[in-house]
């Protein structure tokens, strides 16, 4: 038998911390209504591909959240269009999927001094409640929580279905951080580009570069039950290590699962960091075989075009009313 795994790595919609450039990792940033219409594009791309999607995860935070919301929304719609039997997931949104936490530097802008440089003399971190930024063993942490808990889990299961479309949607730097852990997990020499990336030289494959605001990486796994498993893990650990200062909205939305039990959060070093076991050796995920099939995905934006007058930037609001809903259809009679 042979089972499928298409995988896609997805960066949140614009948010009004992007624009005005500052960190925002733990900051529940909103999306900008140009991030809005990245996010309404991007769902509708995929819908326009004909992929029905099985699980949808997200990060908690807004931006991510309501991303992932208007992924599943496209699929909706075009069930109801074409009455296809595909079936619509919820939304399940895991705080282990958050951005890297920026500690003190939260909020401010990306050319201030980062606070980690600055070594805090004796008692000023209780004086003025500094924070440390996350570390990258925290992040890790986070990252195999997910892939050990929620994703590796899909591929071992032969229940229902042999194909299954994941979406993950996150943060730049945390779903650099995914694929580095992922790639631990994959047997050695088992990764591959397709033909078109294969043809643009790459410095290797845990140096893939930076996601774009919906930019998205899409993986085709395979498993075949005859595969013949290499168990040899890569050493590498290096990553090429993005500022991301998106912000996320989540909002009351249909078919956005509560977040669960398994994924509640700590208080550490004063802000909220998600609960995570400490780093193990990873579990190979053997006999499959991984496909690179796109890296930062932005097809979805060509022709996008910013609202002028600082609209486009703005806060998006749900309740807010297109402007063709203020005039009257001409009657055709």
């Amino acid at each position: 038998m042979t089972r499928h795994v298409k995988l896609f790595l997805i960066r949140h919609g614009e948010t009004v911390d992007n624009v005005a450039q500052v960190y925002a990792g733990s900051r529940d940033s909103v999306l900008t209504n140009h991030g809005f219409q990245q996010a309404t594009r991007l769902g509708l791309h995929f819908s326009s591909l004909g992929l029905c999607f099985t699980q949808i995860y997200s990060s908690h935070l807004q931006r991510a959240s309501k991303t992932a919301g208007l992924i599943r929304e496209a699929q909706v719609r075009t069930q109801i269009s074409s009455s296809s039997a595909c079936g619509v997931p919820t939304v399940v949104q895991l705080p282990i999927l958050m951005e890297k936490d920026f500690g003190s530097n939260e909020g401010k802008k990306w050319y201030e001094k980062p606070s980690e440089s600055i070594e805090p003399r004796q008692g000023e971190k209780n004086l003025l409640r500094f924070v440390d930024v996350e570390s990258k063993d925290s992040m890790a942490q986070r990252a195999d929580a997910f892939l050990d808990d929620h994703l590796l889990r899909l591929f071992d299961d032969t229940s229902e279905s042999a194909k299954r479309i994941v979406a993950v949607v996150s943060h730049g730097m945390m779903l650099s951080m995914l694929w580095k852990r992922l790639l631990l997990r994959l047997p050695s020499k088992s990764v591959t580009f397709s033909p078109e990336l294969a043809a643009n030289p790459r410095i290797s494959l845990d140096h893939l570069g930076a996601w774009s605001n919906t930019g998205y990486m899409e993986l085709d796994m395979e498993w075949a039950e005859s595969s013949e498993t290499n168990v040899a893990v890569s050493t590498s650990t290096s990553s090429t290590w993005q500022n991301d200062t998106a912000l996320e909205e989540v909002g009351d939305q249909s078919g956005i699962q509560p977040l669960t039990q398994s994924d509640t959060s700590i208080r550490e070093q004063g802000h909220s960091i998600p609960l995570a076991s400490k780093l193990v050796s990873p579990k190979l995920a053997q006999g499959w075989r991984t496909s690179i099939q796109t890296i930062n995905g932005k097809s979805h934006l060509q022709g996008i075009k910013r609202t002028g007058g600082g609209v486009g930037s703005a806060r998006h609001d749900a309740s807010q009313k297109k402007i063709d809903n203020f005039f009257k259809r001409r009657r055709t009679d």
